[in-house]
């Protein structure tokens, strides 16, 4: 009994110090939890500031730009397509990820800076207004650029622009595609501004719209298939394949050849050129008129397969929105021009492969030669603006003279740079960024607004007051 007794308190002891060591380890556990909770507390909080604290910077970035006024410059790398990178038709989840960490070019988490390997294999950094990685979509690309969009409603002279190597994604950020998230900063900004004139009390808006390309130095009205007012939607659905389209473009540019002129107030238009009502009365209405504008153009332009890009836009295409508004009390009257542009893909010949025994591919050389020179004229452009020089050779291409009023600094600008991913493109990708960050210094000047007294066509002499908001 005495031993039974003994070995009683020792179980009884024992189970009394687990016990004690249970409720420590409880408490110990609980006081961790509570440790982590307030962390991960601090941490949301520090997020939500550093979020916020970017936003303010962003702002002030963009008030600056604003002021000294600034090309704005963005970038935007287009995700591997399925193609690229495989000689097997048998593509796998791993081997698209090894092909996607392949890429020479790293996007930092800023979402303003990236680095890209070099033919040395350094790599080189560049720091723009914004870049954009492969998996943002096409709502966020349009977020950032809406403000810039909405400014051409006040009056002033407004031009977005795609710039890069063939198939780096240029028409797809400017038109995208459908009628649901793959839509492209078009058909979006039409929309934005479509739903941003109910506001505007006390104005009275028009909007039309028009669509060109410049095709081996030619201006062509991808629109000349368009009947007359109102819209018959029935006659953009009659070719399939896009025939009718260039028959009446071709029949009409010739009895009316589309020319760049100056009006009497300086600004620059196309003479002949075909205007399309938007209706902004019917937000419904207006943007089934764009709709069958952007159907009818695409089956004018001039696109052809290439070794880099199987429908190759062979021409750069200008899409201007022209806004009239005036106001219903004091007469005055504002007119701005949204211009999107897809600039056609620069490319070397050495990758194009032209079969140049062929007519086709004299036709590609040629076109690629056409291309090539406006572009480099861009970028003389670019240059005499940024080094102030009394000369800017605007009328040594089409495309720059036609966009003279939004680069000469009475407008604003923005650039989209759009790179290829692949290590094939590494080189061309290269030269499109340091064409950025040329760009990105070039000052224009604070940009004006055309607000004029009474009705006359044109510009006037530019008023101070703002055009009505939605309170």
């Amino acid at each position: 009994l005495r031993v039974s007794k003994h070995k009683h308190d020792i179980l009884s002891r024992n189970a009394a110090v687990d016990t004690s060591v249970d409720s420590s380890q409880e408490d110990d556990v609980a006081t961790l939890q509570a440790k982590l909770e307030e962390q991960d507390e601090t941490i949301m909080e520090l997020q939500s500031k550093l979020l916020e604290n970017e936003e303010k910077r962003r702002s002030m970035h963009n008030q600056i730009q604003e002021l000294r006024g600034n090309v704005r410059v963005y970038v935007r790398t287009r995700p591997f397509l399925t193609h690229h990178d495989f000689t097997s038709g048998d593509r796998t989840e791993e081997k698209k990820e090894c092909c996607e960490l392949s890429s020479p070019i790293n996007i930092h988490p800023s979402g303003t800076s990236l680095t890209i390997l070099n033919k040395e294999k350094e790599e080189q950094l560049f720091s723009l207004d914004k870049v954009f990685a492969p998996t943002v979509s096409q709502k966020e690309v349009f977020e950032e650029v809406a403000d810039f969009v909405q400014s051409a409603i006040d009056g002033y002279n407004v031009c977005l622009f795609s710039y890069g190597q063939t198939g780096s994604g240029k028409t797809h950020t400017m038109q995208g595609c459908g009628n649901a998230d793959m839509r492209g900063i078009i058909p979006r900004a039409v929309e934005l501004i479509l739903d941003s004139l109910k506001g505007r009390s006390g104005w009275d808006f028009t909007l039309e719209a028009s669509f060109l390309e410049i095709y081996n130095e030619e201006l062509k009205d991808l629109l000349v298939a368009v009947p007359n007012t109102p819209w018959d939607s029935a006659s953009t659905n009659n070719s399939t394949d896009g025939s009718d389209s260039r028959k009446a473009l071709k029949n009409t540019n010739d009895k009316n050849k589309l020319s760049i002129k100056k009006n009497t107030d300086g600004r620059t238009y196309v003479k002949h050129l075909r205007h399309v009502p938007i209706d902004t009365t019917n937000a419904t209405s207006g943007m089934a008129t764009l709709e069958n504008v952007m159907t009818c153009a695409a089956r004018s332009r001039s696109v052809a397969f290439t070794h880099m890009n199987a429908t190759s836009s062979r021409s750069h295409s200008v899409f201007s929105l022209h806004i009239r508004g005036t106001n219903l009390e004091n007469g005055l009257v504002a007119r701005g021009t949204l211009n999107l542009c897809d600039l056609a893909g620069s490319e070397r010949l050495d990758r194009s492969n032209h079969d140049l025994s062929t007519p086709e591919g004299m036709a590609r050389l040629k076109e690629t030669q056409s291309i090539n020179k406006s572009l480099s004229t861009l970028g003389d452009v670019f240059g005499a603006l940024s080094a102030g020089s009394s000369h800017v050779p605007y009328r040594n291409s089409k495309l720059t003279y036609l966009l003279q009023d939004c680069l000469g600094g009475d407008g604003k600008a923005l650039m989209f740079v759009n790179l290829s991913p692949t290590v094939e493109s590494s080189f061309e990708s290269l030269c499109s960024l340091r064409f950025a960050q040329r760009v990105n210094q070039v000052e224009l000047g604070r940009a004006t607004r055309d607000v004029s007294q009474g009705s006359s066509s044109g510009g006037g002499t530019t008023a101070t007051s703002e055009i009505g908001r939605a309170h």
